[in-house]
């Protein structure tokens, strides 16, 4: 007898789904399992995740300023960033910089702690964010680009997490598959934005007032030092297994997500300088 048959049917009121990002959530934890094993998966994996995120921001802005059609969006000002602007960007124009320290941020906010609603409730923010919401400066970034750049994200730490040399194979199965429950609830979070499902329900909803990026309930949760720069001793050179750093690491300094993205056309990563860096292959 089918197993589906033994639990009784679940109802979901569809209103709600669209009214109440706790019930929205709720229904995409049950959908997908998401419980108490994904959360201490990654708790424990956090700091394996966390030591990848500089060469993970690399990998993504190369890849975004490699087309015109994504690389106009950083000619737009953010409402956070009043720094001088390069009309034609490129990996060492002020605002990528800028972007880059955000979405550094924003992936160790990934590694935070998920039982939490403020959690799910910053993912929905910045779905809200890429649709010009909330924006001194709007700016509509369409939505195909935003599922590809997720897709890039979780391509680049699943082969990291998987070739990792010293985690046991059930350890790099429950990480993966934790993380990527997190990023297709930050998919959803971002596509409701974007979608017309539901809207008979949400036209004329009030939002209350936007806080600005990197806020939410009158707190900042990204933070300067969430984002610290390629180049600080803490994230660059210290070994994702021992925390350790240059010689005493287990590895003698060479970092076990070596090529981490090896598979990825013209893109490589370099460890074998003091800061993890992007460069294009045969340079």
């Amino acid at each position: 007898m089918s197993t589906s048959r033994n639990r009784p049917m679940q109802h979901v009121d569809r209103k709600s789904l669209y009214t109440s990002l706790e019930a929205r959530v709720r229904y995409l934890h049950s959908f997908l399992d998401f419980g108490v094993s994904d959360i201490e998966a990654l708790k424990s994996g956090s700091k394996y995740i966390q030591a990848l995120i500089p060469a993970v921001v690399n990998i993504v802005y190369k890849k975004l300023l490699q087309y015109d059609i994504t690389a106009r969006a950083f000619t737009t000002r953010s409402t956070a960033f009043e720094g001088p602007m390069d009309d034609t960007p490129d990996e060492d124009s002020p605002q990528i910089l800028h972007r880059k320290m955000f979405l550094r941020a924003y992936l160790k906010k990934l590694c935070s702690d998920p039982a939490q609603m403020e959690f799910w409730e910053y993912l929905d923010k910045v779905g809200m964010m890429h649709t010009g919401i909330g924006r001194t400066h709007p700016l509509h970034i369409e939505y195909i680009h935003i599922g590809a750049g997720l897709a890039v994200i979780q391509d680049v730490l699943t082969e990291a997490i998987l070739s990792h040399p010293r985690l046991h194979i059930q350890r790099k199965i429950a990480i993966v598959k934790a993380l990527g429950k997190v990023i297709w609830i930050q998919n959803d979070l971002f596509t409701k934005w974007y979608v017309h499902d539901g809207e008979e329900f949400t036209d004329g909803m009030d939002f209350g007032e936007i806080e600005k990026e990197g806020w939410l309930h009158g707190k900042k949760v990204l933070n300067e030092e969430d984002g610290i720069s390629e180049g600080s001793d803490d994230t660059a050179t210290a070994c994702p297994v021992s925390g350790q750093k240059g010689k005493d690491s287990p590895t003698a300094g060479v970092c076990p997500f070596t090529g981490i993205s090896s598979d990825m056309k013209n893109l490589k990563v370099q460890d074998d300088k003091p800061n993890v860096e992007v460069t294009a292959a045969g340079q």
